[in-house]
């Protein structure tokens, strides 16, 4: 592949969520920004959306089960609408969020729909991250950059608020509470109430309302329970000391705080309603989409007022996760890497990330350390691919990278005798040279993927595009199986 200093490639954004389904193609420009006489530094430097679906409603067969077939159809006439077919994406991600990542075939959705994502796809229902692809794709994490301030910004969708603090324009703290507008299901455009979640009769019961399915509701007995929700919503921002209800409806660890908080930006499905310049006075204005999305939005832009937060106007609301996922699910790996081209792409690979402190001095003990993890995460050594992650060797010497090659071979050698490739994910950038240790350490031909300047955790999961830029990067997207909380 000749070399050239930049490429285009197609990445899509599929979000399947509580109560819209939608879909957004982007083109990212990768250029090498370093100068000719330095070591290449590849980085993405332009992503334009050049394709935005329509919002549908999420197709389910029941209360439990998605609609695979409708969410393809559905998929298949977008990619018609936009003139591409899904083998001209190169990348992507698809996500079911919210609620919907609760339903029974979640992850039989997510297998289902992986050929509309190109080489490879990001399947996840992980709030935490869900919530920092909508910051950034709301355009809250370019605003902290820009503004050099810190800013919150909460996706407030069907059935879930997810918080992501961004700072400098890195995402530093996230967190998800079990609220979102469509929890309890109406008529559209009536009174009747035909569902309610099990979240939203935790906050019936612990405000003391008593509205049941089949019930027909007003405004005033309506209001209360809405508001103790909007309330939640703001408490997570600006205290750790919960009330009974935000303890309950808190899906992950709560925000840690430690940076101060003023300003807060809303996307998602609710937030236009909290932009609205007034608040709906009929059920039927309520209820125009069969929830209580335009109360609650209505209700949280009243209790942010009243805490003294400043509500700062995201430039994408309710497209914010969708745009967020296909633009800034992509990584790019350092341009020092050691890899086959023929291996990749791969998918599903396991992290394992068995140093959490100093690396150790020799081999043996190098070795030792992996076998327990690997132990510990009851990794079958025959069955998957896993991926070895860490900061670095102990410094960049050549003497401590050359034993850390040994140390690594001599703890994975049970695993690599089943001819999988070895794949190592470092901060550090010193991909090639480790990886070349390795070979020359190895006593057999190894397949051997080292990428650096990548950061990932214990348990992740990622997918290794095919190389780009004649080979000097490759992408990689970072992604969490959570189905189920």
């Amino acid at each position: 592949m000749p070399e050239s200093n930049n490429q285009r490639i197609t990445s899509v954004g599929i979000d399947i969520g509580t109560t819209t389904t939608q879909l957004v193609i982007s083109q990212l420009t990768i250029e090498n920004t370093a100068s000719g006489s330095l070591v290449p530094h590849v980085e993405i430097t332009d992503k334009e959306v050049i394709h935005r679906s329509q919002i549908y409603f999420t197709p389910l067969v029941d209360r439990d089960l998605v609609n695979a077939v409708a969410v393809s159809k559905i998929l298949e006439s977008e990619y018609i609408a936009a003139g591409l077919t899904p083998e001209m994406i190169d990348t992507g991600a698809v996500i079911i969020t919210g609620e919907t990542a609760k339903k029974e075939n979640a992850k039989a959705i997510i297998d289902a729909l992986a050929g509309f994502a190109g080489d490879f796809v990001v399947a996840t229902a992980g709030a935490n991250l869900e919530a920092i692809f909508a910051g950034k794709g709301s355009g809250a994490a370019l605003y902290s950059a820009e503004r050099h301030q810190v800013v919150v910004n909460i996706d407030v969708g069907g059935g879930t608020s997810n918080y992501a603090t961004f700072h400098e324009g890195k995402a530093v703290d996230s967190s998800c509470l079990n609220i979102g507008g469509h929890l309890i299901e109406f008529e559209r455009h009536g009174d009747r109430i035909t569902y309610i979640s099990e979240p939203a009769q935790t906050a019936l019961e612990t405000t003391g309302q008593r509205l049941q399915v089949g019930e027909r509701v007003t405004l005033p007995q309506l209001r209360p329970v809405v508001k103790a929700m909007a309330e939640c919503i703001v408490e997570v921002l600006k205290t750790s000391v919960h009330s009974n209800l935000t303890h309950k409806l808190l899906m992950t660890p709560p925000l840690q705080l430690a940076h101060p908080i003023r300003k807060v930006m809303i996307s998602g499905g609710v937030a236009d309603y909290v932009y609205a310049e007034k608040e709906p006075e009929r059920m039927a204005e309520v209820t125009v989409f069969g929830d209580f999305g335009p109360l609650l939005g209505w209700e949280l832009k009243v209790s942010l007022d009243s805490a003294g937060f400043v509500l700062e106007k995201p430039n994408e609301t309710v497209r914010a996760t969708v745009i967020g996922t296909g633009t800034q699910s992509v990584n790019l790996s350092g341009s020092t890497i050691h890899l086959q081209e023929t291996t990749l792409p791969l998918r599903n690979i396991m992290v394992v990330s068995p140093f959490t402190a100093v690396i150790p001095e020799t081999p043996e003990m190098i070795a030792e350390v992996i076998k327990s993890e690997m132990i510990q995460l009851q990794v079958a050594q025959t069955e998957g691919v896993v991926a070895i992650a860490m900061k670095g060797p102990r410094t960049m010497s050549f003497l401590d990278i050359n034993s850390f090659a040994q140390g690594l071979l001599l703890g994975m050698q049970d695993y690599i005798v089943n001819a999988k490739p070895l794949i190592l994910v470092m901060e550090a950038d010193c991909g090639k040279v480790l990886g070349q240790c390795i070979n020359a350490s190895a006593t057999h031909p190894l397949e051997v993927i080292c990428i650096d300047q990548i950061e990932v955790d214990n348990c992740d999961y990622i997918d290794i595009g095919k190389p780009l830029m004649g080979g000097r990067v490759v992408p990689v997207v970072l992604k969490t199986l959570v189905f189920n909380r």
